[in-house]
């Protein structure tokens, strides 16, 4: 610690007063640590907790960020709020791999793009009028599954959907089939409408 490295040269008082730290914390602090029965019920529980949160850290190759480690604590028994993990990983200076957003919507100009038959304006006066697929993703304990989904406008229901562990074509595509075979809708009437995202602009959907 900073002010105990420093204390016999410069005073704590002095020390304090450019962190700027109120010297009774220091000192309370220091009291804590020769007699550890002195700390709060908070202190005490949070330094069992700490480090429960280390252990787990550190067997995740210290990739583990707030949210998985909360679910360990969980695992093991403690009865801890999320927050309460992230102010303690933050005090105690460790955080998990940060990994970039995932995109779902991968554009490709080259594509051939349909006409748009909707132009923003998603409303249907029937069942089987209007159709709009998407799909997203949800992390999981193993990673990233996604997610994709057709739904009837009219009802604002998912018609059709499909979970896989890859965004591809046959994903979105399942998702279509299943809708289809579900509503068997007029082909003359319906239209489907989708970002213009790779999957729905293959040729295999398309």
């Amino acid at each position: 610690m900073f002010i105990d490295d420093h204390r016999d040269h410069l005073g704590v008082e002095v020390i304090c007063n450019v962190l700027p730290i109120a010297p009774s914390t220091y000192y309370h602090r220091k009291s804590i640590d020769r007699y550890p029965k002195k700390a709060s019920d908070r202190a005490k529980r949070d330094a069992i907790i700490m480090t429960r949160i280390t252990h787990f850290w550190e067997n995740s190759g210290k990739r583990y960020g707030a949210v998985k480690i909360w679910h360990d604590l969980l695992d093991d028994g403690f009865v801890v709020a999320r927050c309460t993990v992230v102010r303690l990983m933050k005090s105690m200076g460790i955080q998990g791999i940060t990994r970039g957003k995932v995109t779902t919507t991968k554009s490709n100009p080259a594509l051939p793009c349909p006409e748009d038959k909707v132009n923003r304006e998603f409303k249907a006066p029937a069942p089987n009028i209007l159709w709009v697929a998407d799909f997203t993703y949800v992390r999981t304990a193993v990673g990233f599954v996604y997610v994709a989904f057709i739904i009837d406008v009219f009802a604002r229901y998912i018609v059709g959907w499909k979970v896989s562990s890859s965004p591809n074509a046959q994903m979105v595509l399942d998702a279509l089939n299943q809708a289809l075979a579900a509503r068997q809708p007029d082909p003359k009437i319906l239209i489907h409408h989708s970002d213009r995202g790779v999957q729905y602009l293959s040729i295999k959907y398309t």
